[in-house]
């Protein structure tokens, strides 16, 4: 039985035409991992106070890639960016939602990322202590039992504002716990003080804690940022897939940030186990824009290279980290661009004060 040559041609030239298509669809991976460097509450985890967690719980990124058939699946991570690092490391993961200090340990290991966007900017660190104590100040804290989650962007913040008050770790009698076992502790008053987050309002309003240091009140140099992150590899290997994640973040951060929103986005939030009236406090007398800005600007290039040379002079890395390679602002701007976003965020310098 012979195909007439004409038909046999017309054949070969369509399975030639066809042979691209079926590899770019092969070539599309079958699931999307995200790291989060928190341990998520509830089922399936949740968290919460970032554009990160708005894009989680509003599943924008699931939505974008419905109708490609891939998965997005979110990684929680009790041990934080220590923990999220070694899945990096044993690529696990492809993108992750994780801390300044934590990113820029890996990168100095020679673990290979680019920095996609901010997710959260200026957070401050909270200092807590049970309500019965003498401790009123940063200064009081000298040979006092005090929790800090080492490792994670929590400690260089607080090492800072050590520094300010003529203190080191080595002053204090420093505990490494998680965030969990250090609300524990605290409420058990098992510790003097504990460095911590949001999650220490909660505390406080149920009688347990006394805040007496909010970080952010010292000026922008003493707070933390956030960031999305992609693997290098995948990176290379998925540009389209790494741009359609980007431009979902930022539609997730454009609803975070718009003030007509503030209400629904702390009650959102608070599905993560963390009330609404912990989310009011931690963003008293702050701008939503302010805070949930994606922009790589002067002010978050500048703090990551305070964060690598912070770390490098406390001996917590070996090797100099170079900040200005590692982000890579193309799909951002790509985002921007399309979204017609440009000019939504304000942008600051690199002493945190507005650009005209």
């Amino acid at each position: 039985f012979m195909l007439p040559l004409r038909l046999l041609r017309s054949l070969l030239i369509a399975s030639l035409i066809a042979l691209p298509a079926a590899a770019a669809h092969a070539d599309k991976p079958a699931t999307i991992r995200i790291g989060v460097a928190q341990q998520g509450a509830g089922d399936p985890p949740t968290f919460g106070g970032s554009s990160a967690a708005t894009v989680q719980l509003q599943q924008l990124v699931e939505k974008e890639f419905a109708a490609d058939g891939i998965k997005v699946e979110w990684l929680f991570f009790k041990g934080a960016g220590p923990a999220v690092n070694e899945a990096i490391a044993n690529k696990a993961l492809d993108f992750a939602y994780q801390g300044d200090l934590p990113a820029v340990l890996a990168r100095s290991n020679g673990i290979k990322t680019r920095l996609l966007l901010a997710a959260s900017v200026r957070s401050g660190i909270k200092i807590a202590v049970p309500p019965g104590s003498a401790i009123r100040s940063i200064k009081d804290l000298k040979d006092r039992r005090v929790s800090i989650f080492r490792g994670t962007n929590l400690q260089l913040v607080a090492d800072n504002a050590l520094a300010k008050n003529g203190l080191g770790e080595r002053d204090l009698r420093v505990i490494n716990l998680d965030a969990a076992s250090s609300l524990a502790a605290l409420a058990s008053k098992g510790i003097d003080a504990s460095v911590g987050d949001y999650a220490l309002y909660k505390l406080r309003d149920a009688g347990l804690a006394k805040i007496i240091y909010e970080s952010q009140n010292d000026g922008p140099q003493l707070t933390r940022q956030t960031h999305l992150l992609v693997l290098d590899d995948f990176d290379r290997a998925h540009p389209d897939i790494v741009q359609r994640v980007v431009t979902a973040f930022v539609k997730g951060a454009q609803w975070s940030s718009d003030e007509a929103n503030r209400d629904a986005l702390f009650k959102l939030w608070a599905k993560s186990g963390v009330p609404y009236s912990s989310w009011q406090a931690d963003y008293a007398n702050q701008r939503l824009k302010d805070r949930l800005s994606p922009l790589i600007d002067p002010f978050v290039v500048a703090r990551y290279k305070a964060v690598a040379q912070d770390a490098l002079n406390l001996k917590l890395i070996r090797q100099p980290v170079d900040v200005d390679v590692w982000f890579e602002p193309k799909y951002l701007d790509n985002a921007l661009r399309t979204l017609k976003l440009e000019h939504y965020w304000p942008r600051y310098d690199a002493a945190g004060k507005p650009l005209s």
